[in-house]
């Protein structure tokens, strides 16, 4: 009875111990799976856990069992062999120290390959074929993108358990032995026992050896089995060789290693084999003869493949390597998504007139004039508001406004928290969230050389019919780094408002009730005691955790790789971020690693879509033909939604992403070559064209435009490329990237001709520092207190001929000033056109070209009664009179009018302000 309340008392206490140190992880445990119950995703957090379980208890189970058995298997031919006598005592410690060392490795063994090998044992599992099998074993490409990764670990973790099963055998004999020194009997011709005393003489000591060598010998045999299994696994490995002239199994992989390989299998086996003849017979040289040969042959097919490689290959590499490019080449395409490009001649004559201008106008309406990055600043400067409110990145998108397809840029407003007050309450009751957006098109700029706006200040004030924020709260975005508690007894900041900052109570369904146990359960994977005895926190509270949309995704599926770039959309009037996902891999046989990451496969198979306001994500299949994705989407059924599902509204602003069209424009610069002769001597290599931006020489960046393709009837939202030869300066290529409707994802090269000099984009730089008038003006503007930068330059094709369009930005060399737009610069041919306007350089160039319309812009009038701030009236009355200017400056009276009675309106408003005061 006493026995048995120490043994409660004893578990108690464990249990209680067991519990304070995993509570946290218990929490977080809790915490978690009530965040993704609250998005829908409960089933992909079980998943992993329910996979681990099932893998994981069976695995400990079956090796504590097997390890147990092994050990006493070697206890009692311990005991049978030496004759030592039983004692009840030493037996049982013996037993509870094999069962516990059994439990212990096996829970090791299980935690460590369930822990890191379960998604590779489900991919394993739900693995979709793929329709394409690899050229040398013709095994399909599944086989190595979902299983040969997961053999591969389970023989390495085979192989590891061998080696620890070895030294737990040599450990148990040194524990049996050590526990006491056994009483060692013989027996007599009178079948009595004859007591010896204790410790043990030389005889039972050689049987001890016999014993131990023997377990050892097991081990052997199995070790050589499974090392000629790897030999046959290697051989796989040759289709990712870096040997040869290209990636994967070149001539010397397949003609020697290959087979060296599958001699040393062959060996290996036959080791396993010896080893248990030689120790039957006692024949050391027989058992050792397997091994030997081994490294024989291993060390010979060393010599045999620098050999055949230097002397045999060498010589007539490109006869004997010929195949295997091919190879690398068809495969590489694949993995990359570059085996439908549509290749096109393009003749890029000199001979564009205005009437071809005219006919590619929405070409013309739609070349950016102003650049994301000054824009970034120009946005933080003038429409931050208030020091806390930052625009973290420029979006560049497309809208239809006023009829008319327009590319523009995009930002939102969102909270630097750092810049807020300290307090606790600051942070995480009354600093919620962001608030609204920015939004100008990329062809139109001020008088003072800034963007022009058309979603502005807060409340968000539209200019455009149609696209209005009627939602302009943000709590969630790519800044939102900290939690916060929403629906408290502390109204939360909405945005300032005068003198006063307007409140709101938050609407959305995103967060978790801090009701019943939540409230302490957060307060703990918080650690924050306020959060559990602050008054403000009641049980209608929510706690909105991970609202980094980029921490977001991640924590709900970090099997996808996502693009660095969010972007923001504005749809029925409310606020949502799309992020790329992409299925990555390096295991692609054949094909060409990309950069350090060895990633040689790489699709855009997912779109996510999050609410800005509610925090709801949802994952859209974008490439449903991919089987990396298929197979994702088969494990996790719950995580994926069809394309077709998604809002019309949002579809329509989806971009082929910047992130995988670099890689593949990389990719491609050596890869458009399928002669393999041609591919061998590098003939026809491309580089990504290089730029000035700013003052510094840098390869160009992929741009986004709006324009009509040669030989398309109408513009579209495209993404591009320039390419030069490689050491040389001229323009050979464009690369191109469709975005819109049943073209989305077609890529498209417009390859020029090699028997004359098409200008490239560096040329282009040269001819504009060189232009005395130029260069005059620059030299001048450098002697003023400013500097003038370059933009991006722009490579547009128009007809069958390019135009190069590029910014000049002038700005002062004093810290917070801000570039502005003061030239542009289009040149085409040999000829280069400097002006203050687009329009003014094209007519320049190509005679008498239509001025875009601008944009009708509606003022604001001014309600009477409306209680508005002097400050705000002010700030209006300065808006409406640069509009003026600019309505005067374009030739527009009709607009010019409005301004000045809106003006005269806003005025008197304020002369009534003052009066009232």
């Amino acid at each position: 009875m006493q026995k048995t309340k120490r043994w409660i008392g004893s578990t108690l206490i464990g249990a209680l111990i067991i519990l304070f140190a995993s509570f946290s992880t218990l929490v977080h445990f809790i915490t978690d799976y009530q965040w993704f119950k609250e998005l829908g995703f409960d089933q992909v957090f079980l998943t992993k856990l329910i996979t681990q379980l099932k893998i994981g208890v069976p695995l400990f189970l079956a090796l504590t069992v097997f390890i147990f058995l092994y050990l006493q298997t070697i206890k009692k031919d311990y005991y049978k062999k030496v004759q030592i006598a039983y004692h009840g005592t030493d037996e049982k410690i013996i037993n509870r120290i094999a069962l516990g060392g059994a439990a212990f490795v096996s829970f090791i063994t299980s935690a460590t390959f369930t822990g890191n090998l379960w998604f590779e044992l489900l991919t394993f599992l739900n693995a979709i074929p793929f329709g394409v099998t690899d050229p040398i074993f013709g095994k399909d490409i599944a086989f190595y993108m979902f299983q040969y990764p997961l053999i591969g670990q389970i023989y390495t973790t085979f192989i590891s358990f061998i080696i620890l099963l070895t030294i737990i055998t040599l450990v148990f004999y040194l524990i049996m032995m050590s526990i006491r020194r056994p009483t060692l009997f013989d027996v007599n011709d009178s079948s009595e026992e004859v007591h010896l005393g204790r410790g043990l003489n030389l005889e039972n000591g050689k049987k001890l050896f016999h014993i131990a060598m023997r377990q050892l010998l097991v081990l052997g045999v199995i070790f050589f089995v499974v090392l000629g299994l790897g030999y046959y696994l290697r051989t796989f490995e040759l289709l990712y060789s870096p040997r040869g002239v290209a990636y994967g199994a070149s001539f010397t992989d397949i003609h020697v290693t290959l087979w060296v390989y599958r001699i040393l299998m062959g060996l290996a086996f036959l080791s396993a084999i010896l080893l248990i003849v030689g120790a039957k017979g006692k024949k050391l040289k027989l058992a050792l003869t397997g091994p030997v040969l081994m490294i024989v042959i291993g060390v010979l097919g060393g010599f045999i493949e620098v050999g055949v490689q230097n002397f045999i290959v060498a010589p007539d590499e490109i006869s004997k390597e010929r195949q295997y490019l091919e190879y690398n080449i068809q495969y590489t395409k694949m993995a990359y998504g570059l085996e439908s490009i549509e290749e096109k001649e393009f003749s890029a004559e000199q001979d564009l007139t205005a009437q071809d201008l005219e006919a590619n106008r929405e070409t013309i309406d739609n070349i950016r004039i102003n650049d994301y990055r000054p824009a970034n600043q120009f946005y933080n400067q003038r429409q931050g508001i208030r020091p806390y409110y930052q625009f973290n990145d420029v979006d560049i998108d497309r809208y239809i406004i006023d009829d008319a397809y327009r590319q523009v840029f995009l930002a939102a407003r969102e909270i630097d928290i750092n810049k807020v007050n300290e307090q606790w309450i600051n942070r995480h009751l009354k600093y919620t969230h962001g608030y609204g957006a920015v939004l100008s098109p990329v062809n139109q700029i001020t008088t003072e050389g800034q963007p022009q706006l058309l979603i502005q200040n807060i409340p968000p004030e539209s200019r455009v019919e149609g696209i209005e924020i009627q939602r302009p709260e943000i709590y969630y975005g790519e800044m939102t780094n900290h939690y916060v508690i929403t629906n408290t007894k502390e109204k939360e900041f909405d945005y300032p408002k005068g003198d006063q900052n307007a409140e709101a109570i938050y609407a959305g369904t995103g967060g978790i009730r801090l009701n019943g146990l939540n409230k302490l359960l957060y307060a703990v994977r918080q650690g924050s005691l306020k959060m559990l005895i602050s008054g403000n926190v009641t049980g209608d509270s929510k706690i909105l955790m991970y609202r980094n949309i980029n921490d977001r995704v991640r924590k709900i599926a970090p099997f996808i790789h996502y693009d660095e770039d969010p972007y923001l959309v504005i749809d029925q009037g409310k606020l949502f971020w799309v992020i790329d996902g992409y299925t990555l891999s390096s295991n692609y046989p054949y094909a060409q690693p990309y950069a350090a990451e060895k990633v040689n496969y790489i699709r855009n198979a997912v779109k996510v879509v999050i609410d800005a306001y509610n925090g709801t994500t949802t994952y859209y299949l974008a490439d449903e033909k991919d089987p990396v994705v298929k197979t994702l989407s088969k494990i996790f059924p719950q995580l994926f939604t069809s394309m077709d599902k998604m809002p019309e509204g949002i579809k329509s602003h989806i971009r082929y992403p910047q992130e995988i069209f670099d890689i593949q424009a990389n990719v491609y610069k050596l890869y458009h070559m399928t002669n393999p002769e041609v591919f061998y001597q590098k003939e026809d290599v491309w580089e990504i064209a290089n730029q000035l931006y700013e003052r510094k020489e840098e390869v160009m960046e992929s741009s986004y435009m709006i324009m009509k393709l040669p030989g398309e009837d109408q513009a579209e939202f495209i993404l591009s490329i320039s390419y030069t030869p490689k050491g040389k300066p001229n323009m050979t290529a464009l690369l191109v990237a469709r975005n819109d409707g049943e073209n989305y994802g077609k890529l498209v090269t417009y390859k020029l001709p090699k028997q004359k000099n098409i200008y490239g984009p560096m040329q282009i730089e040269t001819k504009i520092n060189q232009d005395p008038n130029i260069s005059k003006e620059f030299s001048l503007w450098g002697q003023q207190g400013s500097t003038y930068l370059h933009g991006d330059l722009l490579t547009i094709p128009i007809k069958n001929s390019f135009i190069y369009v590029e910014p000049i930005y002038l700005k002062a060399d004093n810290e917070n000033s801000l570039p502005e737009v003061k030239r542009v610069i289009v040149a085409y041919g040999d000829k280069v056109a400097y002006e203050e306007t687009l329009e003014q350089a094209l007519n320049k160039l190509f005679g008498t070209v239509k001025e875009e319309p601008q944009i009708p812009i509606e003022p604001t009038p001014i309600i009477e009664g409306e209680s508005q701030d002097v400050k705000e009236l002010i700030v209006r009355a300065n808006q409406v009179f640069n509009q003026a200017q600019e309505a005067q400056r374009a030739g527009n009276w009709a607009d010019y009018g409005r301004y000045i009675d809106e003006l005269k309106n806003i005025l008197e408003r304020l002369n009534q302000q003052e009066t009232t005061e």
